[in-house]
């Protein structure tokens, strides 16, 4: 009997960052028979011709896969079952009507939590040391410091509180333990176990985490019941001299609350940002040009050098899927209808 197929569409900058050597070598020790299609297809519409060649079970792909068509024969066993996407949202690549049909898709999961988690730390510091403005006045205005009048603030023996503790917040705590600081979380859903393994005091509400800590970090998923939960009284209540850092969701803050307040506590709040709730970012967006501001460009989850642990995860999946197990972070119908 045959190994089952693996389609793998991938241009050559994604096969270099995804699959560099030793991750190929894990992928080459499981049973399935690999088929590379290099992207982009000479003619896009053969697209749906590849797969009717190839016919594989399983289907490794990244960002600069072609979307499947629609009306794909999915789920049965001798159809495509599975894609393990190695990339977050899903919903340009599969759509919605080809998981009714029963395929199986996954995507990243927590296998970018630790690079975004190095981000979030990374903004941190920023916000602190006000890196952000200082570069650019450096460069564009030839500023320098003024003595006493220059204010910067440092990370050590600070309070943290996180809005959300999932497993990228979970990551952040090994990160800022050496800064001797104190760390809460505001997360109903999470048991009291979680918050005691990590050593960290929950929050008893979102007015309590954001009045009472110096530096508070947005990472609560986004939900119907989130949208706009950061209110603008709760941005303000932030102490004097501390920091506001979002890399979970945009459209958890209201942001236009957001840009208010930035503009009004420009000399006592430092804001750094890697999501919006509209990406991209719009070139006309107030956020641009506030000094007290530091702005990403959604690049929090894996850099160029750890794509490949995403890949380290999907062939795991790949392993689960050919041993029939249940696989980690499958994008169900209800994920797929949350995402952004």
């Amino acid at each position: 009997m045959s190994s089952p197929v693996l389609l793998i569409p991938m241009t050559s900058e994604e096969g270099k960052d995804f699959l560099p050597p030793a991750v190929q070598n894990k992928l080459n020790s499981l049973s399935l028979r690999q088929v590379p299609v290099s992207l982009p297809l000479a003619d896009p519409a053969s697209w749906k011709s590849v797969l009717e060649k190839h016919q594989p079970k399983a289907l490794l792909c990244a960002w600069g896969c072609p979307p499947l068509p629609d009306d794909l024969p999915v789920g049965k066993p001798d159809q495509l079952r599975y894609v393990a996407y190695l990339a977050g949202s899903v919903k340009k690549l599969v759509p919605r009507k080809l998981i009714e049909n029963g395929l199986l898709v996954t995507n990243w999961g927590n296998a970018i939590s630790r690079t975004i988690s190095e981000c979030g730390l990374l903004l941190i510091l920023t916000a602190m040391r006000r890196s952000a403005y200082w570069n650019v006045a450096m460069h564009r205005d030839g500023a320098w410091k003024d003595g006493m009048k220059t204010v910067t603030q440092s990370l050590f023996c600070r309070s943290i509180g996180l809005h959300g503790f999932g497993a990228i917040a979970q990551e952040m705590i090994p990160l800022l333990r050496p800064f001797d600081v104190s760390i809460s979380a505001f997360s109903p859903s999470v048991p009291d176990a979680v918050f005691q393994k990590y050593g960290v005091t929950r929050s008893t509400s979102l007015e309590h985490l954001f009045s009472q800590h110096d530096i508070v970090v947005e990472l609560a998923p986004y939900t119907e019941k989130n949208h706009h939960i950061v209110t603008e009284k709760l941005l303000r209540s932030i102490r004097p001299g501390g920091a506001f850092i979002n890399i979970g969701r945009g459209a958890v803050v209201d942001e236009a609350a957001l840009i208010r307040v930035a503009r009004d506590r420009a000399a006592d709040l430092q804001i750094g940002l890697d999501v919006y709730e509209n990406e991209p970012l719009p070139k006309e967006s107030p956020l641009r040009g506030l000094p007290n501001v530091a702005l990403l460009p959604h690049i929090a989850g894996p850099t160029k050098d750890r794509r490949q642990d995403t890949a380290s995860f999907a062939i795991e999946n790949l392993q689960r899927f050919l041993q029939r197990k249940p696989l980690e972070s499958v994008i169900t119908l209800d994920v797929y209808d949350r995402a952004t």
